[in-house]
């Protein structure tokens, strides 16, 4: 692989806030970062320098949490929803998540990654280098299966980093309804031995909610992961709090997401066990919440937020992490630099990764190179994509 060094950077290295490094030097070497600083190694002194012209280099970006894969949309029941429709006639009419279930289980693998290829381009269009993609429109065996091939299939047929969650325990199916317990032990648990068995799982996520599934339930679903060896997180505290927070801490979850409802204590259990909190300003704009998550909380015990866009295709249909950002600031009130650090430092540490969302050397070579003078344009602008290009495992 090619050695590159790249000068004349205003490179944002994510290490200690911005931590910015002015007309900055980077050099790259087997796909890695191996130099940052104001001047070029002597090691690298034969390799001719790509002059960047005082455009701003971050770490490329990280969405550490969507539903990226699923068949069909749900636009039929926004509309209803605004023409004045109840929950419970847009259930009635076929909406909601019994709509997403049906459709992805009639899609064939190919037909899910065609459908899903669209929605990641256009993060990647924003300088995503890594995206977390979850199951969990199947809830059943062979769905879930199949929804967790067509992540693993997006990352092979595009130059990004796809990180997989198992989400089996995602909502109760019709068939399985007042029977909780036992979709836990018939469907999520068999399903998620399975898919771990075929190398599809790196991470193990639930729905803790009122609505979906309660803490012992979602303890059990831990319980399996712990035995096999895999991280778990949560969806926790979204719409009420039922002790979901308390629970990921408890299993030292990667990460608890949502968290509109969690409190202080949850935000000191959190800083306790290094789970990341993540904000999901999408669902939050899209169901017209006002319940904003504790960030003065989670500043003052220290807990990391990430942010993502929780792409999905019914309280969150967005494909944009900067918008995600711009959100982040406007919504939840977070500076720029800590937005930034959402989708950078901290969305990593809330995927257990540790060679990505910073510029230093020895991390992946998986940058992006945009047209904007300072690290705050990102978060500022709304609809406006200031991408000049991606370098991923220091090519391109």
């Amino acid at each position: 692989m090619a050695r590159r060094v790249l000068k004349g950077a205003r490179i944002a290295t994510m290490i200690g806030g911005y931590g910015l490094v002015e007309a900055g030097v980077i050099a790259l070497e087997e796909g890695r970062i191996a130099h940052v600083g104001t001047e070029v190694p002597a090691a690298f002194a034969d390799v001719a320098a790509e002059d960047l012209q005082g455009r701003l280099v971050t770490p490329a970006l990280i969405d550490c949490h969507t539903h990226l894969v699923f068949g069909g949309h749900r636009a039929l029941e926004f509309e209803m929803r605004l023409n004045g429709a109840s929950y419970e006639e847009v259930a009635r009419a076929g909406g909601g998540i019994v709509s997403t279930v049906g459709a992805t289980r009639l899609a064939s693998e190919e037909a899910l990654v065609e459908a899903a290829l669209p929605r990641l381009d256009t993060l990647i269009a924003e300088g995503v280098g890594t995206v977390e993609i979850k199951s969990g429109y199947g809830l059943d065996l062979e769905t879930e299966l199949r929804m967790l091939r067509a992540a693993r299939a997006l990352g092979r047929r595009r130059d990004v980093r796809v990180v997989t969650s198992f989400l089996g325990a995602h909502a109760v199916p019709a068939n399985y309804a007042g029977r909780a317990d036992a979709y836990i032990d018939e469907v999520c648990i068999p399903a998620l031995h399975a898919a771990h068995a075929e190398g599809l799982v790196d991470a193990v996520d639930g729905f803790c909610e009122g609505i979906a599934f309660d803490t012992a339930q979602m303890a059990r679903v831990f319980e399996a992961a712990r035995a096999l060896g895999l991280p778990v997180k949560l969806h926790a505290e979204q719409l009420s709090n039922i002790g979901g927070t308390l629970l990921a801490a408890r299993y030292g979850a990667l990460s608890a997401d949502h968290v509109e409802y969690a409190n202080d204590a949850d935000a000191a259990a959190l800083a306790a066990s290094g789970t990341v909190a993540v904000l999901l300003p999408g669902a939050f704009y899209t169901l017209r919440e006002t319940q904003a998550p504790p960030v003065a909380a989670f500043r003052r015990h220290g807990v990391p937020m990430a942010l993502a866009t929780d792409c999905n295709p019914g309280s969150s249909p967005m494909t944009s992490l900067l918008l995600t950002l711009n959100m982040g600031c406007t919504l939840f009130r977070l500076t720029p630099e800590e937005a930034l650090a959402g989708v950078t430092v901290h969305a990593a540490r809330a995927l257990g990764l540790s060679d990505c969302g910073q510029v230093a050397a020895g991390m992946r070579a998986d940058l992006a190179v945009w047209d904007a003078e300072s690290p705050g344009e990102l978060s500022y602008r709304i609809g406006f994509n200031p991408l000049h290009r991606r370098i991923i495992g220091g090519e391109g």
